[in-house]
């Protein structure tokens, strides 16, 4: 076996460095880790304990009141939890019986669900999705009877009263925020209990095996399943971050973030990142939508975080704001550090505009990627400093260890750490299925090293493996790469892209259009519809520019789209086309649109399809 040791050490000294182990196998996999020193505490609520005690008057938590924000301090949010977490032991709650959230983000979301961590009762947050767009209710039912939970909440109601009448939640005690109905109690009452040394008793018991969280998959390819988060695993990712990004142990972060709590990105990696560091949270409500944006921009009027998390598809529709609004741009970048994105690749284009917006000082912001799983608490992979090329998603964060193992022609990572699930809740079958004989988590992407022989460069995206295919020609289509580069070639009008070809002679794809950008770019006063952008000449003509410059820095046929065809109608939340952070599921949009592929394939050309050759 070949073991080398290299040294990670960053230009920027706002992050930190590390060793990096490499070790090649004869059988081809590659070994990529680096060490971790140092202590994790038992559990999170340690810190909420301790930043109580040490910064009791400093925000810990706001969201929007009218034009302004109410916040709770550390101290406050401290004493609200161990009343609710009294209010929760009256209750018959347990890992078998788990407390289940609904709702979107809040401050009564963040109290309850930290209050049954603090006594050891898994918080189990579902998708509001399942709730209040779906119309069959079938994932919510399944998750129901896949946790059996104890005690449900939701923020109003009213709102969610369509979901309490369709589903059947057996003695689960109801709770509601506010509007309440029949039959469900108001969240004051949780508050109306008092009891310290029951409370204190619960969470002195609390231990790393204990269970945190039940966070489920996407269900993009099924019914979800609800991934156990250890108190260890959470707690150990953000000592590991911590050690990557040390700056924020002389500089508590203040974030303005709209990432659902229901997913592991704004759950674990950005709401913990806060707490571990006695940091601010400011609850964004927007969304990356066109009718969403504006809520963030408002919240970015009035706070000027430090760091700045988000999806690409999140970025693609700030900047246009950010670029046109001085005042915006002034009070968001004026004491940002640092940009940070996972979840999908960054097209270039993309990450060129974040690199030309600098702060009040001339800096450029760093922009720096992670990867991970809800497996994975989620973090996995992280830049160690802004890499020098779009789609590098760094290296193993302290503790990890990652197999790069030959799948298809490239390199399946797999991971093991402390940051990764024992499990799937009573799906063994699943569980054993996830993991490989050596223990390691498969992750089901695909990775290559910017540099063989500089592996400290670090790694970089290489697609889904699941998503790619071969044409006719018996040429593999790489999905994921593909994707990002064909987006980047027809910016800024493309917002997402799904690649076709499975099975034929050429690559296709199905483009969804980014209202706003175009909006911008042609110089219109309002965002027309979706129809008429895509029937107008200068949009038609930008594709195919971005198409014959795609072509133009391909390496063959399997990097060419030779053909595009304009999607009306936005990815589906409720069909699983795209999930609540913005990301689009490949699968579910060719499944969903079948008749969309055939018309983009057909011969004779259908007059909306737009060609290499146009």
């Amino acid at each position: 076996m070949n073991k080398l040791t290299y040294m990670v050490n960053p230009a920027d000294k706002n992050f930190g460095s590390i060793p990096l182990h490499i070790e090649r196998r004869p059988s081809g996999d590659i070994l990529v880790s680096a060490p971790f020193e140092g202590s994790v505490p038992r559990c999170l609520g340690e810190h909420l304990v301790r930043w109580a005690g040490e910064a009791p008057d400093r925000v810990f938590l706001a969201e929007r009141d009218g034009a302004g924000w109410k916040t709770l301090s550390y101290a406050e949010t401290l004493r609200r939890v161990e009343r609710i977490a009294a209010g929760l032991l009256r209750h018959d709650l347990s890992a078998e019986h788990p407390v289940l959230l609904l709702s979107d983000n809040s401050l009564r979301f963040a109290l309850l669900s930290l209050a049954a961590m603090h006594i050891g009762v898994p918080a189990a947050a579902a998708s509001p999705a399942y709730s209040l767009v779906s119309k069959d209710f079938e994932k919510l039912r399944h998750v129901v009877k896949l946790t059996t939970p104890g005690l449900v909440y939701a923020e109003s109601g009213a709102t969610y009263r369509r979901a309490f009448d369709a589903v059947d939640f057996g003695d689960a005690a109801i709770y509601v925020g506010r509007d309440s109905f029949a039959g469900a109690l108001e969240f004051a009452e949780l508050e109306g209990q008092s009891d310290p040394e029951g409370v204190k008793a619960r969470f002195n018991s609390v231990g790393p095996g204990t269970i945190a969280k039940f966070l489920f998959t996407s269900g993009s390819t099924g019914v979800p399943k609800a991934v156990v988060n250890t108190q260890y695993m959470l707690c150990s990712n953000q000592e590991a971050k911590a050690r990557v990004w040390p700056f924020m142990e002389q500089e508590p972060p203040v974030v303005v973030d709209w990432l659902p709590w229901n997913h592991t990105f704004g759950a674990n990696y950005v709401f913990n990142t806060v707490l571990r560091n006695g940091g601010s949270l400011y609850i964004d409500s927007g969304r990356p939508t066109s009718a969403g944006i504006a809520a963030s921009v408002e919240a970015l009027k009035t706070i000027s975080p430090t760091i700045y998390f988000n999806v690409p598809r999140g970025y693609d529709m700030l900047l246009p704001h950010l670029e046109q609004d001085e005042a915006l741009r002034s009070n968001f970048l004026r004491r940002l550090r640092l940009f940070s994105y996972a979840g999908a690749a960054l097209p270039a284009s993309t990450r060129e505009r974040l690199r030309r917006l600098e702060n009040a000082d001339g800096r450029s912001i760093p922009v720096v990627a992670s990867l991970g799983t809800t497996e994975t608490a989620p973090g996995t992979i992280t830049c160690y400093g802004e890499p020098a090329t779009a789609n590098v998603v760094g290296l193993p964060m302290p503790g990890v260890s990652l197999k790069l193992t030959p799948n298809g022609g490239k390199l399946e990572v797999r991971v093991r750490g402390p940051n990764v699930t024992p499990g799937y809740w009573r799906q063994p079958e699943l569980t054993a299925a996830a993991f490989d004989e050596e223990g390691f988590y498969k992750v089901g992407d695909a990775l290559r090293f910017v540099d063989e022989a500089q592996p400290e460069l670090g790694l970089q995206f290489d697609g889904r493996v699941s998503e790619n295919f071969k044409l006719l020609t018996g040429t593999w289509v790489s999905v994921g790469t593909l994707r990002v580069a064909l987006v980047s070639a027809c910016a800024p009008f493309v917002q997402d892209a799904v690649i076709t070809g499975h099975d034929r002679n050429e690559i296709g794809a199905m483009l969804f259009l980014n209202g706003e950008a175009c909006r911008v770019a042609l110089g219109l006063d309002e965002t027309p519809d979706a129809a008429s952008l895509a029937a107008d000449p200068r949009v038609r003509n930008a594709i195919a520019t971005g198409l014959k410059r795609l072509a133009e820095s391909a390496g063959g046929s399997s990097q060419a789209v030779q053909r595009a065809l304009i999607l009306l109608e936005p990815p589906s939340l409720d069909a699983g086309e795209i999930t609540d952070k913005g990301y689009i599921n490949q699968r579910a949009v060719l499944e969903a649109r079948a008749a969309h592929v055939e018309k983009l394939h057909a011969e004779p050309r259908a007059a909306s399809v737009i060609t290499l050759g146009d």
